[in-house]
C-alpha cells in the first residue's frame, strides 16, 4: 500500500475514533427540522421560561446545532440562534428565499416560464430536488413550480 494510502487510513481512523469520543448532544451540520405548528418560539434559553426571541411561521427550516434532552438549539437561514422544543418542529422538507426575488417556474431552468414570484423570507414547502433546482409547493395553492437552489436556503 502506497505510503499516502497509509496516511489516509490513518486520518479516516483517528477521525472516527475522536467522532467516538464527541459529546452525544452534536449533530451532523446539515441535520435540519421545520416549524411544525403554525407559530413556534424560538427561545434564548432550552426553558419555557427563557425569553422569547423570535417566532416562527410554521415551515421555517432550521439548522439543528445541538441536543438537549426535550430541546434543539437551531440556527435560522439569517445565522441567529436559538432554542426550540422538539414538540414543536417535524422533519417536513422546506425552504426559505434568501435572495430579494426568486423566480418559480414551470420546469427546472430558466428555458421555462415564470409561473410565479417569491421574495426574501418566503417559506416554500419542498417536494424534490433535481441538480441545481428545487420543486417546491407554489404559495398561491397552484401545484407545484421550480426555483434554482442557489436562491435558497433549507434542505
Amino acid at each position: 500500500m502506497p505510503w499516502l494510502a497509509h496516511i489516509r487510513l490513518l486520518f479516516l481512523a483517528a477521525a472516527f475514533g475522536l467522532a467516538a469520543l464527541a459529546p452525544v448532544t452534536l449533530v451532523w451540520a446539515q441535520d435540519m427540522v421545520s416549524a411544525r405548528n403554525p407559530t413556534i418560539n424560538m427561545r434564548a434559553a432550552p426553558s419555557t421560561d427563557a425569553v422569547v426571541l423570535w417566532r416562527l411561521a410554521q415551515g421555517y427550516p432550521l439548522q439543528v446545532l445541538e441536543r438537549r434532552g426535550d430541546w434543539l438549539r437551531v440556527q435560522d437561514f439569517e445565522g441567529d440562534q436559538g432554542w426550540v422544543a422538539r414538540s414543536v418542529v417535524g422533519d417536513t422538507p422546506h425552504h426559505i428565499v434568501r435572495s430579494p426575488r426568486a423566480n418559480l417556474r414551470a420546469g427546472p431552468g430558466t428555458q421555462h416560464r415564470v409561473v410565479h414570484t417569491a421574495v426574501y423570507g418566503d417559506i416554500l414547502r419542498t417536494t424534490r430536488r433535481q441538480g441545481d433546482w428545487v420543486q417546491v409547493q407554489r404559495p398561491d395553492g397552484r401545484g407545484t413550480a421550480w426555483v434554482a437552489s442557489e436562491l435558497l436556503w433549507g434542505w
